[in-house]
């Protein structure tokens, strides 16, 4: 299609040109055409604007829409309290982020923090100086049974598979977390020569379809997951139980896009539908769950492994922390998903309403973990429209050791919301398998966005921190974050979610509002035993 393009421009310029030695109009004709033929081949020829790449002059319109917006719209209009993540304020803020570029904005606070929603991070009379605090915070993954302990930032790449996103986004991602030395999950669509290329850090998540690392019937393979876990740039291994775009609910891969590259790396039949079963197979109860992580463990040489889940009915993972204490065996980390997490496709109603939000879901599984005193060496990863320091300073307020990004990710990739993840023609080259488009995605120019973005968001993280006096992550709490419930009514994070005395759910009596939960869970079931009269 470019390249056709080009050819046919200078064509008509040649022709042009000749015939304006004969004829004035066409002459004139050139003068007015000749301007927009050579700003197709000028955008041919870069590569730091995909859109303008796949479709020359035309993908300049939605620059020139954007200048001509009304700046009264752009402000106010779009902007909201609550943290809508990608509105038109907080895209500026990640491309220019990721492109190093004055991320600042003007005329003051943009938006209404008498609106209900409205939060904040109470600041110190004595900030302390940058100098003082850790410019690049890492986290130690890994509990006693873990041999091969990793050393992770506090911002990594969310859940996103091969097949999803191309190769050319999985490799700029993949590059950009060696760049920038964070880490990078490769979703739940398998373990590709793409993450491994470019030779970034890996979290190999591992789902219910078992891609990477299944048999011919769908079952788990543990010598194929064996041989894949001993990746050097592996370095933790994720079981998926559930995720907040689509909790409780598989997924298909159509036999179309089943590909002879897609069924190698996800280890399934050429030119079949694959489906993803909404529960596991390799483990059916709490305990079972556990003693599965810890051959994963053993299997993979004693790397960290922990599990993913949206939190829905609290008594089933209350029953998990219960089976930790009867087998002793701890996943290294859990990733708490919110329910208002992304994906490429999902029916409205899973999207839209089931899952508990990221920020109650955060605080529900601190608090479980520190009631049955197990929380010392399980760290805990948010993952849900993580996009801002402020987010960072949020999550980790509320109980999270690090946090994971996933759409903020993408945008810092090229990304610009087309709203096409599920017709295979995003005309960026991000979430598209058409080769068209995709190489109009350029990997070097990309990887270096994504390091930039991951970089400034730790540092404006890290600069909030000073702004409070706190010279790490590890002493944020609740009572530095405040929410507006109500025009005339403001709680901070301690008071709407209140910390529990460590061990205090081991026995009776229990803490108001988990009485039930408690008493009716069951390590050896997930089945929910609460009656209601």
């Amino acid at each position: 299609m470019r390249t056709k393009f080009a050819i046919i421009s200078i064509v008509v310029c040649l022709i042009i040109g000749t015939l304006g030695y004969f004829f004035n109009w066409v002459l004139w004709s050139f003068v007015l055409i000749g301007p927009i033929i050579l700003l197709g081949i000028k955008d041919l020829t870069q590569t730091k604007h995909s859109l303008k790449y796949n479709f020359p002059v035309i993908g300049r319109m939605r620059w020139w829409a954007e200048w001509m917006r009304p700046k009264v719209y752009q402000y106010f209009i779009e902007s909201d309290t609550d943290g809508a993540p990608f509105n038109r304020l907080s895209r500026n803020v990640i491309y220019q982020r990721s492109k190093k570029v004055n991320d600042t904005t003007p005329f003051g606070t943009q938006l209404d923090v008498y609106q209900s929603g409205y939060e904040w991070l109470n600041h110190s009379i004595s900030p302390l100086h940058h100098d003082k605090v850790s410019h690049d915070p890492r986290v130690l993954v890994g509990g006693p049974d873990c041999k091969q302990p990793y050393s992770a930032s506090i911002f990594n790449i969310s859940a996103m598979s091969y097949g999803s996103l191309s190769k050319n986004a999985i490799m700029a991602l993949n590059g950009g977390a060696k760049l920038g030395k964070f880490a990078h999950n490769t979703g739940e669509g398998g373990l590709s020569p793409y993450h491994l290329e470019p030779g970034g850090d890996v979290i190999w998540q591992i789902g219910t379809g078992y891609f990477s690392c299944r048999n011919s019937d769908g079952t788990f393979n543990y010598k194929a997951f064996e041989e894949r876990a001993h990746q050097p740039s592996v370095k933790m291994i994720e079981i998926k139980l559930s995720q907040g775009a689509k909790p409780g609910h598989g997924g298909i891969l159509p036999a179309a896009k089943v590909t002879d590259e897609i069924a190698k790396i996800r280890l399934v039949e050429k030119g079949k539908d694959v489906l993803s079963p909404p529960y596991h197979t390799a483990f059916k109860t709490p305990v079972e769950l556990l003693y599965f992580i810890k051959q994963l463990r053993d299997l993979s040489g004693g790397k960290p492994v922990g599990f993913k889940l949206c939190i829905g009915q609290k008594s089933q993972f209350i029953a998990i922390c219960k089976a930790m204490i009867k087998t002793q065996i701890m996943p290294d980390f859990i990733t708490v998903d919110g329910g208002e997490g992304g994906t490429g496709a999902a029916p409205l109603e899973f999207s839209n309403s089931v899952g508990m939000p990221l920020r109650d879901a955060l605080a529900f599984v601190y608090d479980a973990l520190h009631g049955f005193g197990l929380k010392k060496n399980i760290k805990i990863i948010a993952s849900g429209k993580v996009h801002t320091g402020f987010d960072l300073v949020k999550n980790i307020s509320l109980g999270a050791d690090m946090c994971n990004g996933a759409r903020a990710m993408m945008l810092a990739v090229g990304c610009i919301q087309a709203l096409e993840c599920n017709t295979n023609t995003c005309p960026t080259g991000v979430a598209t398998q058409n080769p068209k488009l995709y190489k109009g995605l350029d990997v070097n120019d990309k990887k270096v966005r994504v390091a930039n973005y991951q970089r400034e968001t730790i540092k404006a993280a890290v600069e909030l921190m000073s702004a409070a006096g706190i010279d790490h992550p590890d002493k944020l709490h609740r009572s530095h974050i405040y929410r507006r419930v109500s025009a005339n009514q403001i709680q901070t994070y301690a008071e709407m979610y209140p910390y529990l005395l460590k061990g205090s759910l081991l026995e009776a009596p229990y803490p108001s509002g988990w009485e039930l939960q408690v008493m009716h869970s069951n390590e050896e079931t997930f089945d929910n035993a609460i009656k209601y009269a």
